[in-house]
């Protein structure tokens, strides 16, 4: 389990979030995440198809050990049951992902649990339930695509500390996020752009740099930033 800032006050501060498998192929994990945190990723999701406890609890030790500089969230995509069996500080579920309440409960108490949405009912149903504690918007390069982007800006203000954080998702690349961006994301959550890239330290700060730029020009964020600092979490 993660230490330091806790984990509630992490992902309300995050901007960059990354999604990842566990790159076996390029047999590279460590050092694609080393990199992609030095650019300024957040969190990262990892998404791998079969893995067993044991090999999946090595790659999140793997994962954690990049990320302990930065004090990023590791997580994973997957079971619930299997993802508190390793003990995973985050977990993401999908749209039909079942009970939030289920999925939360083989997790650790200060675990995080997130969810997909595509509709503006998902959007208002991730925003009623108290088990959830983020949520993604998308796919962006998709219908309802950006619309449902500014839906949930209207309903979840970004810098509102009551509304849960959100991530706009899908299609998130450095050419498209300026639009992302103007539709009033201020979170957004990659995969391709950064997997694919051939520096991702780099291919991260391109990224990154629009966001921390957005954050700065808005007064409201000082703000929250405070209060998302101290944030404690929820009690569960």
């Amino acid at each position: 389990m993660s230490a330091l800032m806790g984990l509630e006050a992490r992902l309300r501060l995050a901007r960059l979030f990354l999604r990842t498998d566990a790159r076996r192929r390029q047999g590279d994990l460590a050092a694609f995440l080393t990199a992609a945190f030095a650019g300024g990723v957040d969190v990262v999701q990892i998404r791998q198809d079969g893995l067993d406890v044991v090999t999946g609890r090595e790659v999140l030790e793997t994962a954690r050990r990049a990320a302990a500089s930065a004090q990023a969230v590791v997580g994973v995509l997957g079971d619930p049951a299997w993802a508190g069996a390793l003990q995973a500080d985050l977990l993401h579920v999908g749209a039909a992902g079942g009970s939030s309440a289920e999925a939360r409960a083989p997790l650790h108490a200060s675990a995080l649990l997130g969810r997909s949405t595509r509709r503006a009912t998902d959007v208002g149903a991730a925003l009623a339930d108290d088990a959830l504690d983020y949520f993604s918007v998308g796919p962006v390069h998709a219908a309802p695509g950006l619309e449902l982007v500014r839906h949930a800006a209207r309903v979840a203000p970004v810098f509102d500390v009551a509304a849960k954080p959100w991530f706009a998702v899908g299609g998130v690349t450095e050419a498209s996020l300026v639009r992302v961006l103007d539709a009033g994301a201020r979170r957004v959550c990659v995969e391709t752009a950064l997997t694919a890239a051939d520096d991702p330290q780099e291919a991260a700060a391109r990224l990154a740099r629009p966001l921390a730029e957005a954050w700065r020009a808005d007064p409201a964020a000082a703000r929250y930033g405070f209060a998302a600092a101290a944030s404690r979490g929820r009690p569960r």
